[in-house]
Order: C-alpha cells, then structure tokens, then sequence
C-alpha cells in the first residue's frame, strides 16, 4: 500500500507473500516450536490456532524478528529475512503489532501515528489521513493522548500505526483480547478492510471460533508441531478437529 489505500481486490492472490519453513525456536531451553511451517498470501487472513501451549505466540515472534530461530528459514516477497530483528524486518515489509505495549500512552493520537512512520522517506501526513479515513473514530480524537483511549480504540491505534509503514505483512497478536464484544466486533471489520487491500494478515485469537470464521486459511499448532491446515470455516465445521485439536470454541 503506497500513495494511497488501494482498491480492494478479489479473492487470493496466487503466491504466498510471506512464507516459514521448517521453523524452530524457543526461549533457550527445549524448542517451544519445531519444524512449523505456513505460508500467508496477498489479500487473506491466514490464522493459526491450536490449543493453550501449542505455540501460536512463539511462532510469531519467532517470524517478527523477537526471538531468533535455531532453525528454519522466513521469508518475505521472496527475500530471506531469517533471523533479523523486529526494526530491519519493518523495511522488508512485515509489521508487528504486539497485544500489550503497543501503542505509546504519553503520546497522542497524531503522535503515536508519526513515530509509526519514522521509516518512511516522506509522506507521512498524507498517510495519517489515509488511515484517518479508515479508522473515523480516530481521526475524531486525533490530540487525545493513547493513555486515555479505551481498550478497543488503543487496538484500533496500534492497528493503524502497524500500517504506517505500509506493510506486506501485518502480523496481529490477539487484537480483540480483552475487548468487548461490540470492539471485537469493530476490530474484525478493520482488519477485513485491511486485508481488502491486498495486505497478508497473520494472526493469533483466544476466540477461536471468530477467529476461524474470518480466515481464509489457518493452521492448527498443537504442542509446538503443524497438525492441520485448511480454509477457516472447513476447520470451524469440522467437529472432530475442533474436538481433538482446537478445543471448546469461545
């Protein structure tokens, strides 16, 4: 996404824009993840689920550069990027939003989305306003500092500033953790307007069950392993692989 908020398109582009192979990494002792690979292509939501423990938000931190890989291989638009830290991996287009510490409390709206765009070589205040028409409800509040935001505009921020950078990749841990069911709400039309824009999401849920409806593939993780993958909803209608693999649905 360069100059403006592309048209979105339909259906999938054919090729993955972000691809992990064979990835393992853990936290110094016994690997948490194990020769997990996934593929996330242009314009779809590409989901990992599994149950607590299997390994989801290893996996992403692994693939945005937070803890380094003992094995495997990421890739992003086809440039080897195994390994490198989170703020290299941003001008190779992949972003990171985080669940927690993502936004700046102390800075306002305005501000946090121009230190969102410290790499850009120019046209940042065109790009707040880009932004500022998909996400109104900030562009309402746009000099309330973060730390006064509620829970589900502070995600609507970080979303925003994730995207100041115009990623290829935008890699979400659990957005609608802890939000009420109307910002959850709000939050999954956000992100499919995101990926309407050719973007590749990637991301973790604790709901399950929204999470599955809204992808268009995902990936079951059980202890640290590739156990299945398939398109969202195949998954979500499946009884005996929620049973076994996914867990109660929320």
């Amino acid at each position: 996404m360069t100059g403006r908020i592309p048209t979105p398109i339909r259906g999938i582009a054919p090729g993955p824009v972000l691809e992990v192979e064979g990835l393992t990494a853990g936290y110094g002792g016994p690997p948490v993840i194990d020769s997990v690979s996934i593929a996330a292509k242009p314009g779809a939501i590409t989901a990992i689920v599994g149950p607590n423990g299997a390994g989801k938000s290893t996996l992403l931190k692994a693939i945005a550069g937070l803890i380094r890989p003992t094995a495997g291989a990421v890739r992003v638009k086809g440039a080897d990027v195994t390994g490198l830290p989170a703020e290299k991996l941003v001008s190779k287009g992949l972003a990171y939003v985080p669940q927690v510490a993502n936004v700046f409390p102390e800075l306002t709206i305005r501000e946090n989305l121009d230190m969102g765009g410290y790499s850009r070589k120019g046209g940042v205040r065109e790009r707040i306003d880009q932004l500022f028409k998909l996400f109104p409800d900030l562009a309402a509040s746009s000099h309330r500092k973060a730390h006064t935001l509620s829970g589900g505009q502070r995600t609507m921020l970080a979303l925003a500033r994730g995207l100041m950078v115009d990623p290829a990749v935008l890699i979400l841990d659990e957005p609608s953790a802890g939000l009420a069911p109307k910002f959850q709400g709000l939050i999954w039309e956000r992100i499919e307007e995101i990926r309407s824009t050719g973007v590749a999401v990637l991301v973790i849920e604790q709901n399950t069950r929204e999470t599955l409806r809204h992808a268009q593939w995902a990936y079951v993780l059980v202890l640290g392993q590739n156990r299945l993958e398939g398109p969202g909803q195949k998954l979500l209608d499946d009884e005996e692989v929620v049973n076994l693999y996914v867990g109660r649905l929320s």
